[in-house]
């Protein structure tokens, strides 16, 4: 591993992923096998959530703990950000109390910031840009249930936004197909999916941007959605119902893929909106398992970019 912060996995090497999702099996393994693990002790992670989120906070505080160091939660009324002071302020001060830093938040340039001057490791835990540890756990699940990653096809039906964007990333670099269907106006940024699309070169893959959902889905093996409306959008709602109307992923859509496809969703769900309570909590559903990947992958990105 020669990373030194996670802010987007277009910046991770394939063996960067591939070995960090090698030591979340190990560290999943052995938690379930009572191995504790003291890698990161006397280590403290400042938890930065200008975002809130019930998965994020619970599974890096409780991967920290199991590690043996200890996690701060900041919430936006903990600290001066967006109050007055800079970045770049923020950044060094926390640099020199901290060993590593996670911040959930909307603007990407704000973790990119806190990482260029912060002086120690930086985690992105959410931007409106990309979800990078979410995105290690899914492919955590996927090689759990299909034994493999290379040559499967992935298909995300829904809004182009983070974890659109982070499954372009995430499957350009691993060897997975993946297909993007979106509506009209609400395709993913151009820049991804190009540096995806460049990525995808050397591992071989096939980038497919499509409005069509049908085209997308048929033969995947994966099918990912998320919500029609993040965090922030909350106005747009009723716009949003209807113009995504025609992208739920229901059972009709599902049967166009594979026979023993898997179902993806980063939670919170809304069921009857982007997918189904026939899909969700179907039989091809793994949205639990997915879920508590979280705390493994993030354990390992912890481990990799901490320890040292």
């Amino acid at each position: 591993m020669n990373q030194k912060h996670l802010l987007t996995l277009h910046d991770w090497s394939t063996d960067d992923i591939l070995e960090t999702l090698a030591l979340a099996d190990k560290l999943k393994k052995e938690l379930k096998a009572g191995v504790k693990h003291h890698i990161l002790e006397g280590k403290t992670l400042a938890m930065i959530f200008t975002k809130s989120s019930t998965r994020t906070r619970v599974s890096f505080e409780t991967g920290i703990y199991q590690l043996g160091g200890q996690g701060i939660f900041l919430s936006s009324a903990d600290i001066q950000l967006g109050r007055g002071e800079t970045i770049y302020d923020t950044a060094n001060v926390l640099g020199r109390y901290v060993d590593g830093i996670m911040i959930r938040t909307f603007k990407q340039s704000d973790v990119e910031d806190l990482a260029k001057y912060g002086g120690v490791p930086v985690i992105n835990g959410l931007t409106d840009l990309v979800h990078p540890c979410q995105v290690l756990a899914d492919l955590q699940t996927v090689a759990e249930k299909k034994g493999k990653l290379q040559g499967l096809k992935l298909a995300y039906i829904g809004d182009g936004n983070n974890m659109a964007h982070s499954y372009l990333y995430g499957c350009a670099k691993v060897g997975i197909d993946v297909a993007i269907a979106t509506p009209e106006g609400y395709e993913c940024s151009a820049e991804v999916v190009e540096n995806a699309k460049n990525d995808a070169k050397a591992t071989g893959v096939k980038v497919t941007v499509t409005h069509d959902p049908v085209e997308a889905i048929t033969g995947a093996d994966v099918v990912c959605t998320d919500t029609w409306c993040s965090m922030g959008q909350e106005a747009e709602k009723a716009q949003r119902i209807k113009d995504f109307e025609g992208y739920q992923v229901n059972g009709e859509l599902f049967a166009k893929a594979k026979d023993d496809a898997i179902f993806l969703h980063c939670l919170p769900a809304y069921r009857g909106f982007e997918v189904t309570e026939e899909v969700i909590d179907g039989p091809h559903s793994v949205i639990f398992d997915e879920a508590e990947n979280r705390l493994h992958a993030q354990k390992a990105v912890m481990a990799q970019l901490m320890a040292n």
